[in-house]
């Protein structure tokens, strides 16, 4: 038994706490201290991610039932749900986007020989978007529908780990297709893609930086075959 510290702190304690450091350094997110800092900040957003927290009250309720073991979890400043939005409102969140690239980059080394089910040695990823519902009434900003508001989510996954290696959060009404110039093609890997990503011209560049795609057609597309180069086998 691991007696004076929490699975919470153990797990933490996994994470390279300088480069978070570093990070916080370089946008200057504790310039201005508070009395609850980055690292504050980003425990207690990890904890609910954890526990599957789901509001800012939420978060509080859990955390404040057993104050005593906050110190022990690593977290120093006072929990409270105006700090929490103060903190998210305040700190920048290049922070917390350069932290996660240190992470994932850590992750997919580690994942790099894990079998994902194909005999495939090459990087693959499948793309694919999620639609988050918002409130019209709290988010004007995000109208998608006339008496909807909704966000869209597209992800990029890493197969091998299955760890996400591109988010990115846009307005509910981008088309899915967009997303493919800003996602930079890795030559050799295969990129799984439902229907929605069609799109000739957007997908011959991932074959000009000699990567390969995965896609479904659609009912109205019309293709003909141009050439054919025969079979040759593989080589003795």
């Amino acid at each position: 038994m691991n007696l004076g510290s929490t699975v919470f702190s153990q797990l933490i304690a996994f994470l390279p706490d300088r480069e978070f450091r570093r990070c916080v350094g370089r946008y200057r997110g504790d310039s201005r201290p508070r009395g609850f800092s980055c690292w504050d900040q980003f425990l207690c957003m990890a904890f609910a991610q954890f526990t599957y927290r789901e509001s800012l009250r939420d978060i509080e309720a859990c955390l404040r039932s057993s104050p005593d073991k906050l110190y022990h979890m690593g977290i120093r400043g006072r929990v409270s749900r105006s700090t929490l939005a103060d903190a998210n409102e305040s700190h920048d969140w290049r922070i917390f986007a350069d932290f996660a690239q240190i992470l994932i980059a850590r992750a997919r080394l580690l994942y790099a020989n894990d079998s994902f089910g194909a005999e495939l040695q090459l990087s693959a990823y499948a793309l694919d978007s999620t639609t988050i519902d918002l409130c019209l009434a709290m988010f004007p900003w995000a109208r998608f529908r006339e008496r909807k508001g909704a966000v869209k989510m597209h992800t990029l996954i890493d197969l091998h780990g299955n760890i996400p290696v591109f988010v990115c959060v846009t307005d509910g009404k981008v088309h899915d297709v967009n997303i493919l110039d800003q996602i930079a093609p890795e030559a050799g890997a295969f990129y799984v893609m439902d229907r929605g990503y069609l799109d000739f011209e957007r997908l011959y560049r991932l074959t000009l930086a000699a990567a390969f795609f995965v896609t479904r057609t659609k009912e109205n597309v019309l293709l003909q075959r141009r050439y054919s180069i025969p079979w040759i086998g593989p080589a003795a």
